[in-house]
């Protein structure tokens, strides 16, 4: 117990529940929830934003934003650095500090001043304040004084204010600024300090202090303030902000992938660690060679998988574990390497369902190793491809995209994870430039992939008669075994018929029996076919993982309402003809169907395939021609029959994921003809 220092009554502080606004607070706490909604408090100006003012409160960092400002933000004259009061309103569950505006922007301009800790609310050291804290009328001039002198400048060693890339804001701490440009006084006070080395994942742990890290740079970042260097080592990745001057390259002599050591502030911005940086120097030599070797052997380490089952009892997945292994330790090793990772798949149910089994496994790695909101963004991408193809229009958007990153902002080129795409012949030229800028490439299908493609990657793990969900999902189990139980339904929703019987049970442990797989299914291919171009992240997570209650239900209703209106167009309309015995339909795709609503070609041939007896269903359009079997089909004797019945017809096999046949539009009729014929032959003589 105690007394309030304003009124004199008991109170479990220095100050009771009535005064508590009278009172600026001095803020030691290293944590947004130790702070208390309506006191006011001491902070330095971070940075300004188009939407408010980036306020440090001791180790942490609020925002006030402009609309609790009693001006135009424009018109507010605070400087980087600045002390003002503001007002915590509220804390979030995610970290973020909400501030209000204080009319009273000078600690004279309160009846009190006290220090808030971890452990409780004190009064300041007589040392640091002269300011008798128990008068509520203190003199003005003499406080002044007081405040001049003896309370902690932005230039001294313990206030460091950061800034981040987001707040776009300076350091507070102006003598941070001078050590910027002075490196060799830096390291020199730096060693004189004797600063400990410690390991990244520890600093959590250590906020506030003074600290010294050893590793590599894996990116470098210049902001409208500071200079962001990533700083990579043996146990995890840190944001480590330098400041000579805004906007202006600190340590450019310094760039990716040096061997550095760092010493700094640990800091708190925002719910992130971000470490504050006082001295930063190239290692050379020994020193380098050690770090290098300690980072090598760490990684080594951590990329290699632990030991794993399949999902499920399954022959044809056994036998590929060892590639899932060597494809998940090219992922895993990625994530720490702090290289992006942008999985490319088909824009079918199976394609996405594929890549979100991918994107379920590596999201949570990406976390932990960055530790910052927005990593999942940054590390990580999926881009749907039209038909499974990986061409040059494809492999031309991303190898721009990736050299902008690199020439920009300093990142190391992608791995390329290709799912239930790019397994295919027609894929080679996209490839091939991937290949040229040594960007990995892993490929998973369920297919076998083209010998010319299967020279040109770094990993490849593909089977026969399953679907690429099924293999995705396997591969996903192998590179973060916290979502087996997360994905084992996955196997069961890429089916659309014939599904292996071990998956069904799988997916009815986790709770997806028949009907719902099929819900999910339906769900996935409709979303699929509109933005085929966007990933759709939140939308499939909540279909495939979170089970949203209703979602499913209601697009797999869409799904069959339009592809019930589709059929009713198509099946009347299609030419039924018999070759050599075998039942061969065909479709005008550009006659009998919406060209420009769902559901799209291949997936309406698909269906038409399942629901007829006809041994062969062709889809013919303006210049293309798609074929469905059951039976085997040489689709290279079904060209060489076309080139010679119709040899100025260009006829073409683009190498598609299925049967496919390219054609010039003038020789339309023609090929019909022969097509049909050659399909017909080649199904009823399968070994011609």
């Amino acid at each position: 117990m105690g007394n309030c220092i304003i009124c004199g009554t008991s109170a479990d502080g220095p100050i009771c529940e009535v005064h508590q606004e009278d009172v600026v607070f001095e803020f030691t706490g290293n944590q947004p929830s130790q702070l208390t909604p309506g006191r006011f408090y001491l902070g330095s100006v971070d940075g300004y934003a188009d939407f408010g003012v980036f306020v440090n409160i001791g180790h942490v960092t609020g925002l006030l934003h402009r609309s609790k400002l009693d001006r135009r933000l424009e018109s507010l004259d605070w400087e980087v650095g600045d002390e003002v009061c503001v007002q915590v309103n509220n804390v979030r569950d995610n970290g973020d500090i909400d501030l209000n505006w204080s009319i009273r922007q000078s600690p004279d301009d309160f009846r009190g001043r006290l220090v808030q800790t971890p452990e409780g609310d004190e009064l300041p050291e007589k040392d640091d304040e002269d300011e008798p804290q128990a008068e509520p009328d203190p003199e003005p001039d003499a406080d002044a004084d007081a405040d001049t002198d003896d309370e902690p400048t932005a230039g001294e060693p313990g206030t460091t204010g950061g800034a981040d890339e987001q707040s776009g804001g300076n350091p507070s701490d102006a003598e941070l600024a001078e050590l910027a440009t002075d490196s060799d006084a830096a390291e020199a006070a730096a060693e004189a300090a004797d600063i400990e080395r410690v390991e990244i994942d520890s600093l959590e742990d250590r906020v506030g202090e003074m600290v010294r890290l050893e590793g590599t740079l894996a990116s470098v970042r210049q902001t409208s303030g500071p200079t962001v260097f990533e700083l990579r080592d043996e146990t995890g990745i840190v944001d480590c902000a330098a400041f000579i001057e805004a906007g202006v390259r600190a340590y450019p002599d310094v760039d990716v992938d040096d061997v550095v050591r760092l010493d700094g502030e640990v800091q708190l911005r925002r719910g992130e660690i971000q470490v504050e940086t006082e001295s930063l120097v190239a290692l050379d030599d020994e020193a380098q060679s050690t770090v290098e070797t300690r980072i090598d052997d760490a990684l080594e380490d951590r990329a290699s998988p632990e030991p794993f089952e399949p999902i499920a009892d399954d022959p044809e997945i056994a036998a590929v574990v060892d590639d899932a292994e060597a494809a998940a330790t090219e992922i895993r090793r990625a994530v720490i390497e702090s290289r992006p990772i942008v999985v490319r798949h088909d824009a079918t149910a199976d394609g996405y369902v594929a890549g979100a089994a991918i994107e379920r496994a590596v999201l949570p790695l990406v976390e932990a190793e960055h530790g910052t909101a927005d990593a999942v963004y940054h590390y990580f991408d999926r881009r749907p491809l039209e038909d499974g193809v990986y061409d040059m229009n494809d492999a031309t958007k991303d190898v721009t995209r990736m050299l902008s990153d690199r020439d920009r902002h300093g990142e190391t080129l992608p791995l390329f994870v290709f799912a239930a795409a790019g397994s295919t012949a027609a894929s080679t030229d996209g490839l091939e430039l991937l290949d040229i800028y040594d960007a990995p490439r892993v490929v998973l299908d369920g297919r076998s992939a083209d010998e010319a493609v299967a020279e040109r990657v770094d990993s490849l793990v593909t089977v026969e008669d399953r679907t690429a969900s099924t293999v995705a999902a396997t591969l996903a189990a192998a590179v973060n075994g916290d979502v087996r139980d997360d994905v084992r339904h996955l196997p069961a929703v890429s089916y659309w018929a014939d599904a292996p019987a071990v998956y069904d049970e799988l997916a009815v442990e986790a709770g997806v029996d028949a009907k719902a797989a099929k819900q999910l299914r339906e769900s996935i291919a409709l979303e699929a076919y509109y933005q085929s171009y966007e990933d759709k992240r939140e939308l499939i997570i909540d279909l495939l993982f979170e089970k949203r209650t209703g979602l499913a239900a209601q697009v797999s209703e869409q799904f069959g309402t339009k592809l019930d209106a589709e059929l009713d167009t198509a099946v009347p309309n299609l030419d039924e003809r018999t070759v050599d015995g075998v039942s061969v339909a065909v479709l005008d795709t550009d006659a009998y169907t919406h060209r420009y609503d769902f559901p799209p070609t291949r997936l309406l041939l698909d269906e038409l395939s399942r629901r007829l007896d006809s041994a062969a269903v062709i889809g013919v359009g303006t210049d293309e021609l798609h074929v469905r079997t059951n039976g085997q089909l040489d689709l290279g004797a079904v060209v060489a029959q076309l080139e010679s019945a119709a040899p100025d017809a260009g006829i073409a096999d683009p190498g598609a994921r299925e049967p496919k046949i390219e054609f010039l539009v003038g020789e339309r009729d023609v090929v019909i003809e022969v097509a049909v014929e050659a399909v017909g032959a080649a199904i009823a003589t399968p070994s011609a």
